[in-house]
């Protein structure tokens, strides 16, 4: 489904308690995927829903604003007409748009209140 949270990343300073944490709370697994310090999340067959989740080491999306909370990261049909919209609306693109192989294409953006997040255009929808 497009124009619905389709991924999530957790931003953290200690991925090894953060991890530990996610597994003993809710029972989640993570998989190395990708740079280092980069997991896929498992959430197991009742999560149900096509939505992906990461563990990942701390960011700087936008230089000297660090990545805290949740990371959500939108599913749109159109990445270019989206970056329009976004800029049209009074939000800001903070990462142009890359493409990620085998995944799609993605762009960051700011909306007006400050707040971050990411819009991809998938390959095919996550499942």
């Amino acid at each position: 489904m497009p124009n619905q949270v389709a991924h999530f990343s957790i931003n953290t300073s200690d991925l090894p308690a953060s991890r530990a944490f996610y597994e003993g709370v809710f029972g989640w697994k993570f998989n190395a995927w990708g740079p280092p310090g980069f997991y896929m999340i498992d959430m197991g067959a009742a999560a149900g829903a096509p939505l992906l989740g990461s563990l990942q080491q701390r960011r700087e999306i936008v230089p000297g604003v660090p990545m805290f909370g949740f990371e959500c990261t939108i599913s749109v049909e159109d990445i270019a007409a989206t970056a329009d919209a976004i800029e049209a609306h009074g939000g800001k693109i903070v990462m142009p748009i890359c493409t990620l192989a085998g995944v799609g294409q993605l762009l960051f953006f700011q909306d007006p209140g400050g707040t971050i997040a990411g819009a991809m255009q998938y390959e095919t929808h996550p499942a």
